[in-house]
Order: structure tokens, then sequence, then C-alpha cells
């Protein structure tokens, strides 16, 4: 237990559900990462909650409509893994870009193929985002070295063009982009959104990146892209079912694994130590405003 700036604070990072359930009604305040699932037994059972406060940029292990309902404020932090998942994105690109990863495991296994690892340069690519908050301007930064023109939809906001991204239509999106890169939230309207439909609309072959949530992508939809050359390679940090053994058990996962055009990352693109102590110290700067 710790008391600083006016907050008595309990520290239970190996707490259980059934436990956290047994207690949470003490507390007038939750500070969790994206294990713990706040729903409306949880927001009902903490009946003196007065906020919720998530370690992290997603929100979408929390019912937030039941939360303003009830009149609970909920809090995140993206500003402290912005620049992870920025750096993260680009690694993923220029690895598939590069064959990196494809050229690596060929000289591990005594091939040395020059030609069939040959790349593309970055530079002069179109690369559309979609999602301008923190994660995707922050890949849009990461990229103004490379000499690229970089475009961005944003359903939600408008008036954001910069230095760094020009703001379009998701028609120009899919007219010009070489490179698309998601940092949207998972919703309703995005849960999908990359299916059959909307890759077959692009009109020429692009990287793909996703370091934003799986459930955004039907990763057979990817598989099929590729296949038709319509994706020319992709790099997934996150996929619609995560973990062992649920994500073995997926009709898709065998033909995932063994696609040398995909780079598959576990969900940690925001989770460098760097990122770790950055969100706890956001976080508890806000808290600190909150009060």
């Amino acid at each position: 237990m710790a008391t600083a700036k006016g907050y008595h604070c309990d520290y239970k990072p190996l707490i259980k559900a059934d436990e956290a359930m047994q207690i949470i009604g003490e507390y007038a305040g939750l500070v969790i990462r994206s294990k713990f699932k706040v729903d409306k037994q949880v927001i009902d059972t903490g009946t003196n909650l007065r906020f919720v406060a998530r370690a992290g940029a997603g929100m979408d292990n929390i019912d937030e409509a039941y939360a303003a309902e009830k009149g609970i404020e909920l809090i995140n932090a993206p500003e402290g893994n912005s620049d992870a998942v920025g750096e993260h994105a680009i690694g993923l690109l220029l690895s598939l870009m590069n064959n990196l990863n494809k050229g690596d495991a060929e000289i591990r296994g005594g091939s040395w193929l020059r030609e069939a690892n040959r790349g593309y340069e970055l530079k002069g690519k179109t690369v559309g985002i979609i999602g301008y908050g923190h994660m995707g301007s922050s890949f849009a930064r990461k990229l103004s070295g490379f000499q690229v023109d970089v475009i961005a939809y944003d359903k939600y906001k408008t008036g954001f063009s910069d230095r760094y991204a020009r703001e379009v239509s998701m028609e120009d999106i899919v007219k010009h982009s070489d490179v698309l890169s998601l940092h949207i939230p998972l919703t309703p309207e995005t849960k999908g959104l990359v299916d059959d439909e909307y890759l077959f609309h692009f009109k020429k072959p692009i990287f793909l990146i996703n370091t934003a949530r799986g459930k955004a992508v039907k990763t057979s939809a990817v598989l099929n892209a590729i296949k038709q050359g319509k994706v020319l390679g992709a790099g997934l940090d996150v996929l619609e079912i995560e973990k062992f053994p649920a994500l073995a058990e997926q009709a898709w996962f065998d033909e995932l694994r063994r696609n040398g055009k995909v780079i598959l990352s576990p969900h940690v693109a925001g989770w460098t130590f760097d990122s770790y102590r950055k969100l706890s110290e956001v976080m508890a700067e806000k808290l600190v405003d909150a009060k």
C-alpha cells in the first residue's frame, strides 16, 4: 500500500477476477491493464467507482457505454506507448519490404538466394494511415525521414493535416496507397474492416501493417489477398484470436504460419521496456490532474 498525491493505493498485480469481485466495492477507482475486463458485472459490483484508468491506449476491455451511464470517468494513456507502436510498425514494414526474416531463415537453412530476396525501397511510396490519433501520428512522424507521401484517413476527426501527413478520404487511401497501416480502436464499425471486399478495391498491391486490434482484420482475407497478389506482405502484431491453444485451432493458422510473406509478433508493438514505465508515468499524471 502507498499514499501519494492524496490517493491511497493498493497494488494487486496478481489478483484473480473472483478475488477482485469480492473487494471492488471498497474502491473509488481502478487502474488496469489489458487483461482485466471491466464489464457490466464489475461496474455494478464497484458501487463506489468514480474512475477506471487503463494503462494503455485501447479501451475495448471496458464497457464504455455502461460506465458513462453510471457516471464513471474513463482515462487511458495512449501517449505512453505511441512511440513504441510507431517504431514497431516501421520495423515490420522495413522487414517485409526487404525480406529480412525470409532471408535470415533461408541462410540458416543453407540457402543463399539473392534474387529471390530482392526488396523494395520505401522512398517515393505512398503510405496510407487509417486512424490519426496518437498511434497513427507517431507512425507518420517516424516516416518523415524516408521521403514518402503520407496520407491519412480518420472517420472521427477532420482538419488534422500536419507536416507529417495529409488528410484524405478513404477513397484516396484505397486508390493511392502502396502501404496501409492500421491505427484504429476496436469498435462495432472497425470490427472486420479489412475483409475480402475491402482489399479487393485497392488499386495497387500493398504492404499491410496492423499494430492496432486483431479483430479489425480478417486473417483469411489477408491470406487470400497475398495469393492474389493484392497484398505483397503483411506485418501483423495482432490477430483475431491470440494466444495458444486457441490460435492453433483456427482454420487459417497453419497457412498463416507457413506463409513467408507474413511477419508475426505477439501483440508487443506498444510493449517495450521504455513504454512500460512511460504508460505508468502518464497515467499517474492524469490521475493527479483528475483529482
